[in-house]
C-alpha cells in the first residue's frame, strides 16, 4: 500500500509539473494570455510564418518580378524558359537570390502585420456590446487593412532592395547593405520609399480582402460544420483569401515594382516617375490586359501557396505557444 501510495503521489506531482508548463485546454489559451504576451507570440509566430511562407515560393517569385518589371511577353513557357536559364548559367541557389533580403523584410513584416491584426482586433472588439468571437463584415475588412499598411510602413526599403537584388546581375550588389549605400548614393535618400504610394494604395484593399476573406471562411467553417478548424483547412481557407485578393489588386503590384525597380534597370532610368506616368507607359508599351496583368497567372500558383502557408504556420505556432503556462501569467 505504501508503494503503490508513493508511485501515485509521484504521477500527481509529474503531471502537475507537467500542466505548469502547457495548458491542456486549448480553448481556454487566448483568454488566459495577457496582452504584453499575445503581443510577444503574435510577433514570434509571425515571423515564423512570413519566414517559411517566403522561402517555400522564393523561386516563382523572382520569376515573377523578372517579368513584371520588363517588357517582355509573360508566358508558362517563358517562365519555364527563365527557370531553366537561371539554373543552368547562375546555379539552382540563384533561384533564392534575394531571399536573404526577403528574409530581412519579410519576417518583421509578418510580425507586424499579424500582431497588428490581432491588436486591432481586440481593438475594435472592445467597442462592441455582443462580445462575438468575429468582428461584421466591415471591421473584419478594417482590421485587415490597419494591419497591412502597418506592416508596409515599417518595411518599404527593405521591399525595394528585396526587388532591386532580385532583377540585378549577382555581381551588381552582393549585400543588402551595398544596396542601400549605392541607392543612396546614385539617387538620394527618397528612392527608398520610391513606390511607395501604389504599395500603401495597393496594400489597404490587399490586405483588407486577405484578412478578411479568411476570417469569413473561418467563421463560415465554425457555424456549419462541429469539427474544429484544422491546419489543412486553415491552409485552404488561406490559399483562397491569397488568390482572391491578389487578383483584384495585381495591378497596382505591376506598377509598384516598376518604380522601385527603374532606377537599376538599363535604359529605365528616369522612367515611372509616378502612378499615373507608369500605368499610362506600361498600357501604351505593352497593353492594358497583358501589362498590367503580367504574370497574374504564375501569381495564381504561388500567392495561395505563400499566402496559404503563412495563415497556416502563424494559427499553428500561436497555438503551439500560448499552450505553455509561462505565457499565462
Amino acid at each position: 500500500m505504501a508503494d503503490e501510495h508513493f508511485a501515485n503521489k509521484s504521477v500527481d506531482n509529474q503531471e502537475s509539473r507537467s500542466n505548469n508548463l502547457i495548458s491542456s485546454d486549448p480553448g481556454d489559451q487566448h483568454e488566459k494570455v495577457p496582452n504584453q504576451h499575445k503581443i510577444f507570440t503574435s510577433l514570434v509566430a509571425g515571423g515564423v510564418a512570413g519566414a517559411v511562407a517566403k522561402t517555400t515560393i522564393a523561386p516563382f517569385d523572382r520569376t515573377k518580378i523578372n517579368f513584371q518589371v520588363s517588357s517582355q511577353k509573360f508566358s508558362t513557357k517563358a517562365a519555364l524558359k527563365f527557370l531553366v536559364s537561371t539554373c543552368r548559367y547562375e546555379g539552382v541557389g540563384s533561384l533564392w537570390r534575394g531571399n536573404s533580403a526577403t528574409m530581412i523584410r519579410i519576417v518583421p513584416y509578418a510580425a507586424i502585420q499579424f500582431t497588428s491584426h490581432e491588436q486591432f482586433k481586440l481593438l475594435l472588439k472592445s467597442n462592441r456590446q455582443d462580445h462575438q468571437t468575429y468582428l461584421p463584415p466591415l471591421e473584419r475588412f478594417l482590421a485587415g487593412s490597419f494591419a497591412g499598411v502597418s506592416a508596409t510602413s515599417a518595411t518599404y526599403p527593405l521591399d525595394l532592395v528585396r526587388a532591386r537584388m532580385a532583377v540585378t546581375h549577382k555581381d551588381a550588389f552582393h549585400t543588402v547593405q551595398e544596396v542601400f549605400i549605392k541607392t543612396y548614393r546614385s539617387e538620394g535618400i527618397a528612392a527608398l520609399y520610391r513606390g511607395y504610394v501604389p504599395t500603401i494604395i495597393g496594400v489597404i484593399p490587399y490586405a483588407g480582402i486577405s484578412f478578411f476573406t479568411y476570417e469569413t471562411l473561418k467563421k463560415f467553417h465554425s457555424e456549419k460544420f462541429s469539427d474544429d478548424i484544422t491546419p489543412i483547412h486553415r491552409m485552404c481557407y488561406g490559399a483562397i483569401a491569397g488568390a482572391f485578393s491578389q487578383s483584384c489588386t495585381y495591378p497596382l503590384d505591376i506598377v509598384r515594382r516598376r518604380m522601385q525597380t527603374a532606377g537599376v534597370m538599363e535604359g529605365r532610368q528616369g522612367y515611372y516617375k509616378t502612378i499615373i506616368s507608369t500605368m499610362l507607359s506600361i498600357t501604351k508599351e505593352e497593353g492594358f490586359l497583358r501589362g498590367m496583368y503580367k504574370g497574374l497567372s504564375l501569381n495564381w500558383i504561388k500567392g495561395p501557396i505563400a499566402v496559404g502557408t503563412s495563415f497556416m504556420t502563424f494559427e499553428t505556432t500561436l497555438q503551439f505557444l500560448r499552450r505553455f503556462q509561462v505565457f499565462h501569467e
